[in-house]
């Protein structure tokens, strides 16, 4: 397997490069996904693969750098990439072998330091200024991931090293795949500056051809414009905060544990769906998923949010917070059928669904006050004891009866 290696800055390799005042590294993996379905698939190396639906619906999980060539990208509804790159291999996704390589690489960044802010299961920021002594300086560090990375589990991942995290991130990206790119603190400007606008963070499609129709295109156009003339055409907020980025400016620290905002899954149906039944059938399965992944993480949640994307694409999402917060599927389930039905889609043709659970915070802090009559065991108590048997017996161990059912039509038909 490849291994190359890039320091500095520009597309040709440089030595000596100043890292002194760079402790802070963004590690990303390489097409994560796809590379941990490969390490399964050796023969695929080398071809276009991507990570997702073979029925052509969803969107692309991920794909190799073979079919993103093609212009194939995460995100791209299936169909589409499909069209794009008609001869890559499509893999179904396997959520479980993800989360648990992801465990993994989290656990070796965290044997280099205590300070590890995941962004996602394929990346995350370390602060290594306190490694120096023990590890060496930071781009030292940052080979020895990548190396403890290949080495653990066959994958490769790049390293942005610089002075700041929307630094260190703009890094990574650009030395991919495979690289690592140090940033000196120094030369901040000379790397920032020729790079289009819409790499800089809070610049979407919109604010871009704003941008664009007043002739800024690249950070160096933007960081020549007074803050001022920016706060005027983008808002007080957004105008400073990008005059700050366009010259390498933001203090925001490694933040060691961010809790999770929300836990949520979706599914898309393998062919548009009218029927209430099959919906809220599938509706009830998600919530099972969400809650069993809040009580496994020791969340409760006070916020019901349900997507309900139609045929043609429009998203429709809506919410609701409840009384007290809960980790119960029933209590999701019921609360996102009333959403369903609230929404006036009951013969309108749905491509894909999905449950959220928002405002979380730790199970321990929420106080459950029984309503008068109630039992002190109910719910909650049966899908803790469901709970278990998954974990012992597989995900079918249990299942509501109406999944069953549902489970049994797909058999027959």
């Amino acid at each position: 397997m490849s291994r190359k290696q890039i320091t500095g800055i520009g597309p040709a390799p440089r030595t000596g490069v100043d890292d002194s005042g760079c402790p802070i590294l963004h590690v990303d993996m390489d097409a994560f996904y796809a590379s941990v379905e490969l390490l399964e698939r050796p023969e695929l190396r080398g071809r276009p693969v991507i990570v997702g639906s073979p029925a052509g619906r969803g969107v692309v999980l991920s794909a190799t750098y073979e079919a993103r060539a093609y212009g194939v990208h995460s995100a791209m509804p299936m169909s589409r990439a499909r069209r794009l790159c008609p001869r890559a291999t499509v893999i179904p996704p396997s959520h479980g072998k993800y989360s648990e390589v992801s465990k993994g690489v989290m656990e070796i960044f965290h044997t280099i330091t205590p300070l590890v802010e995941p962004i996602a299961s394929d990346e995350a920021f370390l602060d290594v200024g306190g490694a120096r002594r023990r590890l060496g300086p930071p781009a030292a560090v940052a080979a020895l991931i990548r190396e403890q990375v290949l080495d653990r589990y066959g994958i490769t991942c790049s390293v942005g090293v610089a002075a700041s995290k929307f630094v260190a991130k703009l890094a990574s990206k650009q030395c991919k795949p495979d690289g690592l790119l140090v940033v000196p603190a120094g030369e901040v400007v000379e790397f920032l500056h020729p790079l289009p606008v819409s790499a800089l963070w809070g610049v979407g499609e919109r604010t871009e051809q704003g941008l664009v129709r007043l002739g800024i295109r690249t950070v160096g156009d933007l960081a020549r414009v007074p803050s001022s003339t920016l706060q005027r055409e983008l808002g007080q907020a957004v105008g400073g905060h990008l005059a700050a980025l366009a010259w390498g400016r933001d203090e925001r620290p490694v933040t060691a544990h961010v809790p999770d905002k929300s836990i949520g899954n979706e599914e898309t149906f393998a062919a548009d769906v009218d029927d209430p039944e099959v919906i809220k059938r599938e509706l009830l399965g998600l919530s099972e998923r969400v809650a069993a992944r809040m009580r496994k993480g020791g969340h409760v949640g006070r916020t019901v949010s349900v997507k309900l994307r139609r045929a043609d694409f429009t998203t429709i999402n809506r919410s609701r917070t409840l009384r007290e917060p809960t980790d119960v599927a029933q209590v999701i389930y019921a609360t996102a059928c009333e959403l369903f039905d609230a929404a006036g889609l009951e013969r309108v043709r749905l491509r894909l669904v999905g449950v959220r659970m928002e405002s979380l915070r730790p199970a321990g802090e929420a106080v459950r006050q029984l309503t008068l009559g109630e039992r002190e065991t109910g719910w909650r108590e049966a899908e803790q004891a469901m709970d278990k048997a998954i974990q012992r017996f597989g995900p079918d161990a249990v299942l509501p009866a109406s999944l069953v059912r549902g489970k049994l039509d797909e058999i027959e038909t």
